[in-house]
């Protein structure tokens, strides 16, 4: 199976940021999870006919939910509460790449859902290599290779429906283009 490789990796000052504010970082996390659950469940409507997809996306998407359902009870321990959707600018900046047309664009939403997976699995891992708090660094790091696995699902139906040599070099082109995007996020307590 090919690799995601991610180019760059998320900075000290980042990793500072969250822990400075890691309350609205739970926030976002929440959110982010919430929105990958329904993501998934996007790829199962839009592709019914695809069984293995279908399958497997359904379990990926129950997965995130319960994610999700972990955040949202670590945010309840401290007193948060979930706050009105906002666009993410990594998300929305990823999708604007997906190209139109029917293989091209299923093609591209896999690899770019892969690509999303890739960052969180990183930002995760550096994450859970600063926390302090024992149940956090667990939980973090337990996240990070869930992300793994899923950014590995992606490319794995990326080569299951398409040539593998097809799937490599859009997925390098991925690589670049979520490499420039990464570059230009803000500095903020968020998954991205």
């Amino acid at each position: 199976m090919t690799e995601v490789i991610l180019k760059n990796s998320s900075s000290d000052a980042w990793v500072d940021c969250v822990l400075e504010d890691f309350d609205q970082f739970l926030i976002d996390h929440a959110a982010n999870e919430r929105k990958a659950s329904a993501m998934a469940m996007s790829l199962v409507a839009h592709y019914p006919d695809k069984q293995t997809l279908v399958t497997r996306l359904i379990d990926l998407a129950l997965e995130e939910m319960n994610h999700f359902r972990q955040v949202i009870r670590l945010m309840q321990e401290r007193d948060l509460t979930m706050t009105p959707d906002e666009k993410d600018p990594y998300v929305n900046q990823m999708r604007s790449h997906v190209k139109k047309g029917s293989d091209e664009y299923f093609l591209d939403r896999l690899l770019s859902a892969a690509l999303i997976e890739a960052r969180g699995e990183e930002r995760f891992r550096r994450l859970a290599d600063r926390l302090e708090d024992k149940k956090l660094k667990s939980f973090y790091t337990i996240l990070a290779n869930s992300e793994q696995g899923h950014h590995e699902l992606f490319v794995d139906l990326s080569e299951r429906y398409f040539d593998k040599e097809l799937v490599s070099k859009r997925l390098a082109e991925w690589v670049d283009i979520e490499d420039v995007i990464f570059q230009q996020l803000p500095l903020k307590s968020r998954v991205h």
